[in-house]
């Protein structure tokens, strides 16, 4: 299209509704508060807000008035709802106006007015408005339709500051008629936050403002009449010509389509649809809908396809999961013939299994069928699954299901098992939605565990009971140490001498346990006591303490103890670390990863695995580079970069691994802190506060990977370096293909309490889901992840995050 070329649409051709969306409400409310005479308590009332729509045509009412849902969440109140009016575009004039008010329902039965703002829906140049706009209300006023309005949305022009007009300027970026160019973009919202926040400030947020999204079209759309004039009534039975008249209840349930799916899926036709057979259209869409995720929704015709040809898929275990979402499980008659169905299905994969345990099915048979197929699981895939395991409970439809059943049973015979079962069900206590179904677990594991007869050894399910009872004893002393430490006033070495103090004084009882302790981290290991001279701690603000535990057959294995800080999320990440670290080598392909061990022991506190190791940010202080470093630990003056292969290619491969995984899962804040390198070549990430796309950092990388990395292996340019993206693409394809199993453990985490998932499950599931890009193939795939690994390499601003961060460290 030239400069001087315009092209547009006229809006008497549009012949879909008036569509737009009310977004959300800025700005501050006025507190209502509410007295009880009897009590004398006044407590404040959090506002129920809805937002009423209408449309005014030359000042008259036009078509129905819609209305939000009701919204009890805020603030911030966020509606983010689309509103599709009975009138079309095309019965739009000039004068056509948009008419918004917002009401409160919390005052009682009368409802609270709180303001209302009129929009025109074209400009001056008679082209009609798109995009977002902020129309500020008129407190205590309804929305005046008239033309012209006595509520105009819009800001004077004389009130009009820089804000208005970067807002304004922002409409037309998000529409892409300004170009984007991303260096510029990303420096252009960051001074766009903060003259909000100095506009804010300025004004003490004394005005309401509501968010609108208009809906915008490919071309810019001009007012034009339509050559009959909607308004004018026809005489009625004049002429043979079918009046269009819109139905409020579109897409809303209809009875009759209702009564209709189900005599096409009734019993009846179960004879014929025994030999059906899908045509070979028929068949791509059943393909198609059994490569969907499992977050996808199926649509009605999905459902349809897939209940018909049920018997003809029976030999396809894969859809499975998928008939069972198209069951009217509220028709008895069509659940009972799926639950048969079920039994003579082709036995789905494990993976699949965890799919059923979701909160999708609320059948009690079909999560029985579930648990049937767990049971095939050896003891290692089990752990790989039991924490979302324990999470699932919470969907199940009773306090002794057969799902809780069942891991009680598994964790009888492996010890490992019940050990992480007990800490992963006593972290759920504290739950006051599901206290009661998690007490009763763990009730059922004490009873069941101390029924056991000895064994070879003449322990007795007793004694095994009170080793793992002794942990949580434990780590309550531990608790106890922690807090007397913190108050040591002093520099580090002070609270050092202090800790070992309290190890041989005081609480010398953990010197030497009276009857020895499973290690919680590694429960086949019994733990006699603490080495007071080789225990310390660390430098930090939390004082995490370090350490080290005296074994049955006289070593020592040390532990970091942390109070103060949320360990269930780092458990499940380095879970999925494990997790994926297995998938890989089932592969054959083996990345040097290193999935330490972590365990949560309460909402606040938890163990984790001491690896010797030092971060990056310390190697690079000491020996300048990461070359350097390993060359003092594995030299060879033949090998490139004087470094033996074997080293040299550990630290490739695990950089490529954490560098895949960090991208899939969506750590955040990343830095040379917590990079930690082992003498080896082991490079691993530790401390995941941030996952699923947070980070508190502006705007990082796709990818986790430092220029000091890159240089290790000799350069952008180097071989190393392209053998380090082949390790990246190919591990990449591989845990792809295993997109479904790790879909489907998040998907049972989507009602626990850790933080970056609570805050909003479906969302922080649908970006781990994009990460896959289920929509390419491998090959695409490949070319897909060698860009975003040259994107994130040659992205400039992480570097000058990282300086400023050391800085930061430095000063500490």
């Amino acid at each position: 299209m030239g400069a001087s070329e315009f092209r547009f649409f006229l809006s008497c051709d549009l012949n879909s509704p008036v569509t737009f969306r009310i977004e959300k409400l800025d700005g501050t409310l006025p507190v209502h508060k509410s007295t009880d005479s009897e009590l004398k308590v006044t407590e404040e009332k959090r506002a129920e807000l809805y937002v009423d729509c209408a449309l005014y045509i030359d000042g008259a009412p036009f078509g129905l008035p819609m209305r939000t849902r009701l919204n009890t969440t805020g603030p911030p109140y966020c509606w983010n709802e689309l509103i599709a009016l009975s009138s079309k575009y095309r019965d739009l004039t000039a004068h056509s106006q948009l008419a918004i008010t917002v009401w409160d329902v919390s005052c009682g039965k009368a409802e609270g007015l709180i303001g209302g703002a009129t929009i025109l829906l074209f400009n001056s140049k008679m082209q009609m408005k798109a995009g977002k706009q902020k129309l500020r209300l008129w407190r205590g006023k309804e929305a005046d339709g008239s033309f012209p309005t006595s509520t105009p949305g819009k800001v004077p022009r004389h009130e009009r500051g820089e804000l208005e007009r970067l807002e304004k300027l922002m409409n037309k970026f998000e529409r892409g008629q300004i170009q984007s160019i991303d260096w510029l973009d990303r420096l252009m919202l960051k001074s766009l936050d903060k003259i909000k926040e100095q506009e804010s400030s300025k004004h003490g947020n004394s005005y309401l403002y509501l968010v609108v999204d208009f809906c915008s079209f490919e071309h810019r759309v001009v007012f034009q009449e339509s050559g009959a004039n909607l308004l004018i009534t026809s005489p009625i039975g004049s002429t043979n010509e079918f009046v269009t008249v819109w139905d409020t209840e579109l897409g809303k349930f209809n009875p009759s389509e209702h009564k209709q799916l189900k005599l096409a899926r009734s019993l009846d036709r179960g004879i014929i649809d025994r030999d059906l057979k899908p045509s070979n259209t028929e068949r791509k869409s059943i393909q198609r809908v059994l490569k969907y995720p499992p977050t996808r929704t199926l649509s009605g015709d999905e459902r349809q396809l897939l209940w018909k040809f049920r018997f003809s898929l029976m030999s396809e275990k894969r859809a499975l999961t998928k008939f069972l979402r198209c069951v009217e499980w509220s028709d008895v008659q069509e659940a009972k013939q799926a639950i048969q169905l079920m039994y003579k299905w082709e036995t789905i994969d494990v993976c699949d299994a965890l799919e059923l345990l979701s909160p999708l099915f609320e059948s009690e048979e079909v999560r029985a069928y579930a648990v049937s197929v767990l049971e095939r699981a050896d003891d290692e895939e089990l752990q790989c699954y039991l924490l979302q395991l324990v999470q699932a409970l919470r969907f199940e439809r009773s306090d002794r299901s057969r799902l809780s059943q069942f891991l009680v049973q598994r964790a009888l015979q492996n010890i490992q098992l019940a050990s992480f079962f007990r800490w992963y069900v006593a972290v759920e206590l504290t739950d006051h939605v599901y206290n009661k179904r998690y007490f009763s677990t763990y009730d059922l594991l004490e009873q069941s565990m101390k029924k056991l007869p000895p064994d070879v050894n003449g322990e007795d399910g007793n004694k095994l009971w009170q080793s793992l009872v002794g942990q949580t004893g434990l780590t309550a002393q531990l608790v106890s140490i922690t807090r007397e430490v913190r108050n040591v006033r002093g520099n580090t070495q002070k609270k050092i001498e202090k800790l070992r103090q309290l190890l041989s004084g005081l609480l010398s009882e953990l010197t030497y346990f009276e009857e020895p302790i499973r290690s919680p981290l590694t429960p086949s290991v019994l733990i006699k006591g603490i080495v007071p001279g080789e225990s310390t701690l660390f430098k930090s603000q939390l004082n995490p303490l370090l350490l080290a535990f005296r074994t049955e057959d006289e070593g020592t294995c040390k532990v970091i103890f942390k109070k103060g800080d949320d360990l269930r999320q780092d458990q499940l990440v380095v879970q999925m670390v494990w997790l994926m670290d297995r998938l890989l080598k089932l592969e054959n392909l083996d990345l040097c990863l290193t999935p330490y061990k972590v365990l949560a022991t309460g909402h606040d506190e938890g163990m984790l695995e001491f690896i010797p190791s030092r971060s990056l940010a310390q190697i690079l202080s000491e020996h300048r580079s990461i070359t350097s470093y390993l060359q003092k630990f594995h030299p060879d003056e033949h090998a490139p970069f004087g470094i033996t292969a074997s080293c040299l290619e550990t630290f490739i491969k695990s950089c490529a691994g954490y560098s895949v995984i960090t991208y899939i899962l969506g750590i955040g804040d990343r830095h040379l802190d917590n990079l930690l390198l082992t003498d080896d070549g082991r490079l691993f990430h530790v401390d995941f506060a941030f996952i699923l796309g947070r980070d508190p950092k502006p705007f990082p990388p796709p990818m986790k990977l430092c220029k000091e990395m890159v240089e290790a292996m000799g350069g952008a340019e180097s071989q190393y370096y392209t053998r380090f993206k082949s390790y990246c693409c190919e591990a990449y394809n591989i845990l792809r293909k295993s997109s479904n199993l790790i879909l489907n453990l998040f998907y049972l985490m989507a009602g626990s309490t850790i933080p970056d998932i609570a805050s909003d499950p479906e969302k922080g599931i649908l970006k781990l889901q994009e990460k896959f890009r289920l929509d390419m193939d491998d090959e695409a795939c490949i070319h897909f992840f060698q860009d975003l690994i040259n994107e994130s390499v040659s992205a400039l601003f992480p570097q000058m995050v990282e300086t400023i961060h050391r800085w930061a460290q430095y000063w500490r």
